[in-house]
């Protein structure tokens, strides 16, 4: 049996995961980084985007994060984040209207909004398609 190590992932609203796992990779703000157990302890902020939780080599479980922090100790991993989905819950209709609206808000050039807030709206927008079109790609090495 594989060397496990415990993950906890954490939104805002709840607890979205927590159970043993091979491996866990994510994206840092200086890079992806792959956690395995008994890994050095470190804490960095992530970058919105996929973490996926490797709970063996034919399985895993990806998530979207909205970014936050990730703290590794040798046999815990915990993640802290506004905002967690699992790949599977992700409202892709949702997601696509989210994209459109920032889409169309960045194209407004009547100086009315706030161009900031629209990247970074469509930036989660875009982040979170790539997660679920990663999950539809990869679907039979997911949980069963």
């Amino acid at each position: 049996m594989a060397m496990t190590i415990h993950v906890d992932i954490v939104s805002a609203e709840e607890e979205i995961y927590s159970g043993q796992a091979e491996m866990v990779i994510a994206q840092a703000e200086l890079g992806e980084v792959g956690i395995a157990p008994r890994h050095a302890p470190f804490l960095a902020r992530l970058r919105p985007g996929a973490v996926r939780v490797k709970l063996s080599a034919s399985e895993e479980m990806p998530f979207y994060v909205s970014g936050g922090l990730i703290e590794v100790q040798p046999h815990v991993v915990t993640i802290l984040a506004d905002t967690a989905i699992r790949a599977r819950d992700i409202d892709e209709a949702a997601a696509q209207e989210a994209k459109r609206r920032a889409e169309e808000a960045l194209r407004d050039k009547s100086g009315k909004i706030d161009y900031a807030r629209a990247q970074a709206e469509l930036a989660e927008a875009i982040r979170q398609l790539q997660v679920l079109e990663y999950y539809k790609k990869h679907k039979g090495k997911f949980e069963k």
